[in-house]
């Protein structure tokens, strides 16, 4: 490893502003707290992810809040916000939008272009993987250029701009799995899993009866924006970039710097992609907990969600029932051990 640069210091105003931003989350989450049970760590990735500017990927069974979780984040900053089902029937157009034929007061006939439910600041694509390939193509055209084409002509989507898309592991049948493209343009892949025994208890108790409490609004979209642009400016050390891109290229099974033993498990590895996202992620999560600087833990929180799904395991690796969570793992644990020698 090459020494520890230190990255240039922040200027005063942006030290505020980071501590205004850790306000802000804490504030978030407390808000969250009162209709979410649990999932503090969905919450963390997701809030990353919207303050670095990306998309994320929920995996999760049915009934697990997924739905609700992204449409109360969107109330507490004042969002707005729309979900999308997607079906095998569904076409572009009815999530762009389309032009309609209408007459005006002259009796003349124009066409008007009538938005789609993709012009929102949150967008939940639910099951996003039953969608044919054109709607999806749609999709990652929104999701790349926060924009949509329609009949030749482009329409910008008003920032900030964040897609949520769910995939249900369970039931398959039907489905049209996503393109590496498409994947590798969501920031984090966030596994929702089972609450513990616990908190299943506080959801028994706590949304079997009464109404539903409304949530404080904490933040509006030139807030979010703001905060958006100031993540960009927290200082990153020479020694973190250099962890991201060694971590990255060692998922890699064709590269010389590849361990010998994931070269059988693993089909593909993670692009240049993942290293912008691992970094933006990292900058992110210091600045919602109310770091200056990039650390070597935020690397390592976000190393997971950004790489699980940009590494593609082969059949020896299904068969021993290794993932590429336990391989993404494996990689982290040994970098930073070598970085610790």
């Amino acid at each position: 490893m090459s020494s520890t640069t230190t990255a240039p210091a922040l200027q005063s105003d942006d030290v505020a502003a980071i501590d205004e931003l850790r306000d802000v989350y804490r504030r978030l989450k407390s808000e969250l707290s009162k209709i979410i049970v649990g999932q503090e760590q969905v919450i963390e990735q997701l809030a990353i992810c919207l303050f670095g500017r990306g998309h994320a990927l929920l995996m999760g069974v049915p009934g697990l809040a997924k739905t609700l979780l992204v449409s109360r984040i969107a109330e507490t900053m004042s969002l707005s916000f729309s979900r999308i089902q997607f079906t095998p029937d569904l076409m572009p157009m009815d999530i762009t939008g389309t032009d309609i034929l209408q007459e005006t007061l002259d009796r003349r006939r124009e066409f008007e272009f009538v938005k789609g439910p993709v012009f929102a600041n949150i967008v939940l694509a639910d099951e996003i993987n039953r969608a044919p390939s054109k709607t999806q193509a749609a999709m990652l055209e929104a999701m790349q250029e926060h924009r949509v084409t329609v009949v030749g002509r482009p329409y910008p989507l008003e920032p900030p701009f964040f897609v949520l898309a769910t995939q249900n592991p369970v039931e398959q049948e039907g489905t049209y799995p996503l393109p590496e493209a498409q994947l590798d343009r969501f920031m984090f892949l966030i596994n929702v899993d089972y609450p513990s025994r616990a908190e299943e208890l506080e959801i028994a108790r706590t949304t079997t009866g009464g109404t539903v409490p409304r949530l404080d609004h904490i933040v509006d979209a030139a807030s979010v924006i703001k905060f958006q642009e100031l993540v960009r400016r927290v200082p990153v050390p020479q020694h973190i970039y250099e962890f991201s891109v060694d971590l990255v290229r060692r998922t890699r099974p064709k590269l010389q710097e590849s361990p010998e033993w994931l070269k059988p498990l693993v089909s593909w590895g993670a692009g240049p992609r993942a290293v912008q996202y691992m970094i933006l992620g990292a900058k992110s999560r210091a600045a919602l907990t109310g770091s200056y600087m990039v650390r070597l833990e935020d690397i390592m929180a976000v190393a997971e969600p950004v790489l699980t799904h940009r590494v593609l395991t082969t059949f020896n690796a299904e068969s021993e029932g290794i993932t590429s969570n336990d391989i993404i793992d494996r990689l982290v644990k040994e970098l930073n051990d070598e970085q610790v020698r």
